[in-house]
């Protein structure tokens, strides 16, 4: 028993999603902020990190003494302020975000091996000659980090322009200062590709975090960087949240990109935590891309960030051509979706010994299978969404769940047999069609669900390099930043695909997949040509592509959303209350709503059913508040939704700035 008079007390945070903390006991000296201890929690030991004083809110004979230190690099004050930052954002209790700065669980080291190749080898850096318009760039942005202080650049560069090799020139000015680099990804598809090329021009390879790591891997990589020895680090979203204790540079690389939101757990955009976390360090953060977010272009425009642009490719390559196809126009064979300039252009792409691409992003074969006697469609049981036929896997999948069944002989409702139709093409679909057009040609197929991994990219990659490949056909996988220099002609089947479903950014998140396909085409001195079969040649998406005037578009883009006060001219937060009972979910999200508070400014929209109204075995209702873009919205929701309890059958997910509305 510690004597009172001799007691301290420690508040210690665990990687649990639950309260702020708790208070334990200590004798003599109290651990320094940010050291790793065991503590006893609920009849168990567990690992936790002291976050500072005791609250002293519950008294010291309740409390139970702190268990012993651990041998691992204490977190830096400025991660622990990151952590209490993002969870108060995000109304996400502390410990959870933790958890991501943990890599997951506390990975001390088992044995005295270390990564090597931890340090840039000037001599073995293989540093490209860039052109007068890069070099002023890539100055603009060494500079920023030579000053050592937050600032945010958007690096805004047409497809092929030599963005990564502009903000290399920054990324080697923070080895020179003796800190640590980090370049995150939208995709974890991306990082084989990219640690190639920045491995040449660093001499040595970055240290990786994403979620394709081994165990091991994983526990070396962390351990590594929380102690400073790996200075460059390649990573996925989650990579912001590691104990960096020498940061000096993030890089966003395709800043735009949706894929940066993270939709579960703690819900969060990884771009806009970049630039809290660059703050937070007081770094500079650069945003790149091709197809820049309004939420970026506007932040630009008000001068909150600085604005580089590159106009034109590296070397003699031209921007592609983009080329409209009038579906309503072309007369195609029932179950053909190839339509005849896009079939021509492919035959005469292969003839000159090019390579060609064509994008659908739709996994699988066909969206939805019905029975041609009865009328019955496949769905989900356990979700409001179609089954998707593969072909590859012979089953009938989820892509919402893990829900699959086998594909079945004959009708499950009426029992006819032959009388199964898959309706709309998946990537599959058009593999097949392509491979009867063109018997002879090389094909492969690009998408999440036939890669295992960063290594099988990597595969395809080398193999379209290689010229093993002719023809590419894949989803958005392949649309983001893959350098194809023998890739002139891409093809997209449905560029109509992503602009319905009322989500108030489709027409920009069209136009930025579009624009992106596109560009990696043309990319190396022959000329690219870009064809997008549309019913709806006349949408300002099509015409500003066909078009080249990006500008123009955005600028009519960001009219629209100032009109209807959407962002980035206003707030939006989304409630999502769910439950395995539908009345239950129902009568706590009328319960929500009917609590909201009674602000200026603020609308409260709802509730009612999800676009998705069955998740996962789970009934599904949306709240959607909008408020100011100045308002304090994160502090609204937390004082409002801790005035009282919802049902524990019943889970209540709150979405700070959401990007899905599904």
């Amino acid at each position: 028993m510690i004597p009172a008079d001799t007691a301290d007390t420690v508040r210690v945070l665990v990687s649990l999603p639950i309260g702020k903390g708790f208070d334990y006991l200590t004798a003599g000296k109290r651990p320094q902020a940010g050291s790793f201890v065991e503590v006893p929690l609920g009849g168990k030991k567990t690992v936790g990190v002291v976050w500072g004083p005791g609250s002293g809110e519950a008294g010291i004979k309740n409390l139970k003494p702190l268990g012993r230190l651990l041998d691992l690099p204490p977190l830096p004050a400025n991660t622990m302020k990151f952590i209490d930052w993002v969870a108060d954002y995000t109304v996400t209790p502390p410990g959870a975000v933790l958890k991501m700065a943990l890599g997951g669980r506390v990975r001390a080291m088992k044995d005295r091996d270390r990564l090597t190749c931890l340090w840039p080898a000037d001599n073995n850096a293989q540093i490209p000659v860039l052109t007068a318009e890069q070099k002023s760039a890539a100055g603009r942005l060494a500079e920023r980090v030579k000053n050592g202080a937050f600032s945010v650049t958007l690096l805004d560069g047409v497809t092929g322009s030599g963005k990564t090799e502009v903000y290399s020139e920054a990324i080697a000015e923070a080895f020179r200062q003796g800190r640590q680099a980090l370049v995150l990804l939208p995709e974890i598809a991306m990082t084989a590709a990219l640690v190639d090329r920045l491995a040449g021009r660093f001499g040595a390879r970055p240290v990786e975090w994403h979620s394709g790591l081994t165990e091991k891997q994983r526990r070396l990589n962390w351990n590594a960087i929380a102690r400073g020895e790996a200075r460059f680090i390649l990573g996925a979203r989650s990579a912001l949240f590691l104990p960096y204790p020498g940061l000096g540079l993030i890089v966003v690389d395709e800043e735009h990109e949706a894929a940066y939101k993270q939709e579960d757990g703690v819900i969060y955009h990884g771009r806009d935590m970049a630039v809290v976390r660059g703050r937070i360090e007081e770094i500079p953060v650069i945003l790149s891309s091709a197809t820049p977010s309004l939420e970026t272009l506007l932040n630009a425009q008000e001068g909150k960030y600085d604005h580089v642009r590159l106009h034109e490719r590296f070397g003699d390559a031209a921007m592609p051509q983009i080329r409209i196809i009038d579906l309503r126009k072309e007369r195609m064979p029932a179950q053909n979706f190839i339509s005849a300039p896009l079939r021509e252009a492919l035959r005469q792409t292969l003839d000159a010994g090019k390579q060609a691409m064509l994008f659908l992003n739709r996994r699988g074969y066909a969206p939805l299978t019905l029975c041609r006697a009865c009328g019955h469609r496949f769905s989900c049981p356990r979700c409001t969404s179609w089954l998707i036929e593969h072909k590859r896997t012979k089953r009938l999948h989820c892509h919402h769940c893990d829900y699959s069944v086998a594909f079945p002989e004959a009708c499950p409702r009426c029992k006819t047999e032959g009388k199964l139709a898959a309706c709309g093409p998946g990537v599959e679909r058009i593999a097949e069609e392509t491979k009867a057009l063109f018997p002879g040609a090389r094909i492969a197929i690009m998408a999440s669900d036939t890669l295992n991994g960063p290594k099988d990219a990597q595969k395809l990659i080398r193999q379209m390099e290689d010229r093993e490949l002719d023809i590419l056909i894949g989803t958005q996988i392949m649309a983001k930043g893959y350098h194809f220099p023998r890739l002139t002609l891409v093809g997209v089947i449905d560029a109509d695909i992503g602009l319905g479903g009322g989500d108030p950014r489709a027409a920009e998140r069209t136009f930025q997949l579009l624009q992106q396909v596109a560009g990696r085409s043309g990319r190396a001195g022959d000329e690219g040509l870009a064809l997008l079969q549309t019913t709806q040649p006349d949408h300002p998406v099509m015409k500003a592509l066909s078009c080249g005037d990006r500008d123009a578009f955005m600028a009519a883009e960001m009219k629209e959303r100032e009109r209807y006060r959407l962002p980035p001219f206003s707030r939006l937060a989304c409630l999502t209350i769910s439950g395995r009972n539908e009345t239950q979910a129902a009568s706590a999200a009328k319960t929500i709503a009917a609590a909201a508070p009674r602000i200026e400014g603020l609308r409260v929209l709802g509730p009612s059913p999800a676009p998705f109204a069955v998740l996962r075995g789970r009934h599904r209702y949306r709240i959607m508040v909008q408020a100011r873009r100045n308002s304090r919205l994160s502090n609204i929701l937390r004082n409002w939704l801790e005035s009282f309890k919802i049902p524990r059958s019943v889970r209540l997910q709150i979405d700070v700035d959401p990007y899905s509305f599904l």
